[in-house]
């Protein structure tokens, strides 16, 4: 395949050694200053979150004075001169991530080039399975974590690290390129006029298969709950809004939704999805019978700080802190829709599509992941 054998281009060949001078700095850095660099930055910010999480811990801990990382220790998450880690994300981490998703997706344009994806806009549709089985995928991790003591998870560490975020989204990508050649293959050998169908039926089958087997576990565990009302609450709420807009601007400004047609509802469906999931897990879980969730979107806990301070408290009794996440979430999917014009999506549908794409799984995958794990209580 051209995939495989064609030469490199000029840029292609600039972002790969790009790639490995990064590599290969971070490598040096964290073996000549292991405390500063690696566990003061790499490990607080990065690796040491994944490490807690796959390890089913509230915090992990390094001391530089001993070199030992110890998991919830008995003196607690915040001791003094030492580095703590905890499951999720910070500004720091979101930022790196968010740089290192920008260079992946120059790459991601490069692969693309190599092949004849057209037309591009139902390869965008091919992927939304994809972009659901991630955040259900994630669930998966989050039924190992509630697993009682004496109970041994289907999946432990190491290997449970593939289904952590942000690591699940390079895992996704991987099983969705494998499907994508195979598709491909498939249309070369004449078994189906077009490589779209298969590729979105293999990442319907998998998600398929996934979500079957966190029913099966809601169905015949005590740790894994069933409330299927609150799937049925994110997923109407979301498409209620996303329609609402889509068709609002249809009429008010045609021009916003010129350029993406029904690409443009997804991308505001996907960051629906993320923002009404959230806002039911850390404000509205009552009403279904549950606990809180607290948000992991550092974005959200400065949001509902600011909105605290403003918000009068008998309105935030009544309606939560966390609405504001929801509109900035459709303002700003709104406001990147309409960046995409017609002539942003004549002259580069390969370039839009995957960016529209990595806009819609930033959305997608938590929203879904949030959304399927507080219908099942864990």
């Amino acid at each position: 395949m051209e995939l495989l054998t064609g030469r490199f281009e000029d840029p292609e060949r600039a972002w790969l050694g790009t790639l490995v001078a990064a590599v290969l700095a971070i490598a040096a850095a964290a073996v000549a200053f292991p405390e500063r660099f690696y566990y003061g930055f790499v490990w607080r910010y990065f690796w040491g979150p994944v490490y807690a999480d796959a390890k089913s811990a509230v915090c992990a801990v390094h001391d530089p004075a001993t070199g030992q990382t110890v998991l919830d220790p008995a003196t607690g998450c915040n001791p003094a001169d030492a580095y703590v880690a905890e499951p999720g994300y910070t500004l720091v981490s979101e930022v790196g991530y968010m740089v290192v998703l920008v260079f992946m997706l120059v790459g991601v344009y490069f692969l693309l080039r190599r092949l004849d994806l057209e037309p591009y806009r139902d390869f965008f549709y091919a992927l939304v399975p994809w972009m659901l089985f991630g955040g259900a995928l994630r669930v998966v991790e989050d039924a190992f974590d509630a697993t009682p003591a004496g109970v041994d998870p289907a999946i432990t560490y190491p290997l449970n690290v593939l289904i952590i975020s942000p690591i699940i989204y390079f895992t996704v990508f991987v099983l969705a390129l494998g499907a994508l050649l195979a598709s491909m293959r498939l249309q070369r050998a004449g078994y189906t006029d077009t490589y779209h169908y298969p590729l979105g039926a293999i990442g319907a089958g998998i998600l398929a298969i996934t979500a079957g087997y966190l029913t099966f576990l809601a169905m015949t565990t005590d740790y894994v709950g069933w409330h299927p009302l609150i799937l049925v609450t994110v997923v109407g709420l979301a498409t209620l809004i996303a329609g609402g807009v889509y068709l609002a601007l249809e009429r008010w400004s045609p021009a916003t939704n010129s350029g993406t047609g029904l690409i443009g509802a997804v991308v505001v469906w996907a960051h629906a999805i993320d923002g009404v999931a959230n806002v039911l897990a850390s404000d509205w879980t009552w009403v279904f019978g549950l606990a809180g969730y607290g948000s992991k979107h550092p974005i959200d806990r400065i949001l509902s700080g600011i909105l605290t301070s403003v918000q009068p408290a008998s309105v935030t009794a009544m309606v939560g802190d966390s609405w504001l996440f929801l509109v900035v979430k459709i303002a700003v999917a709104v406001l990147i829709v309409s960046l995409f014009d017609d002539r942003f999506m004549d002259e580069s549908p390969r370039y839009a599509v995957m960016l529209l794409g990595a806009v819609v799984a930033v959305g997608l995958g938590p929203g879904t992941r949030d959304m399927i794990r507080v219908t099942l209580g864990i």
